[in-house]
């Protein structure tokens, strides 16, 4: 979801890609289902691994699920800066299918509202103070 909203939000300044250490093989309909709820459009969505960028530059990595804060990153070149938003995955959660559909939609904006304060950082500020004030949207 976060690869989408970025896109959609900041395709202009920043460039998303959205990948984990055990990819499912699909963009699960949830997902897809509550961006288009919040009017984001999903372009080229694919669950992928992120073995695809270890040899590419990447400025940031944010991890977002609370898995992900368990597992190692891949080493990417340039010494990237790193910060995790722990949200929980709205695949695992429990209830009806219409409570998980909201549950799923109230993430989306969630990631949608961290995105939105992550695009208004100075981008120019020393990467310590990047990292911080990343670490910081992670916590609300």
């Amino acid at each position: 979801m976060a690869e989408a909203i970025l896109h959609h939000l900041g395709g202009e300044r920043f460039e998303a890609h959205s990948a984990g250490s055990k990819p499912a093989g699909f963009v699960h309909q949830l997902a897809i289902d509550a961006l288009e709820h919040i009017d984001v459009p999903i372009l080229f969505a694919e669950s992928k691994s992120w073995d695809r960028y270890k040899d590419q530059p990447i400025d940031a990595v944010i991890t977002l699920c609370d898995a992900a804060a368990r597992e190692d990153c891949p080493v990417f070149p340039g010494a990237p800066i790193r910060a995790h938003w722990g949200l929980p995955d709205p695949a695992y959660h429990p209830g009806t299918p219409e409570e998980r559909q909201a549950f799923a939609v109230a993430i989306a904006q969630r990631i949608r509202s961290k995105i939105e304060a992550m695009m208004a950082l100075n981008w120019q500020d020393p990467p310590s103070d990047l990292r911080r004030a990343l670490q910081r949207l992670g916590e609300i």
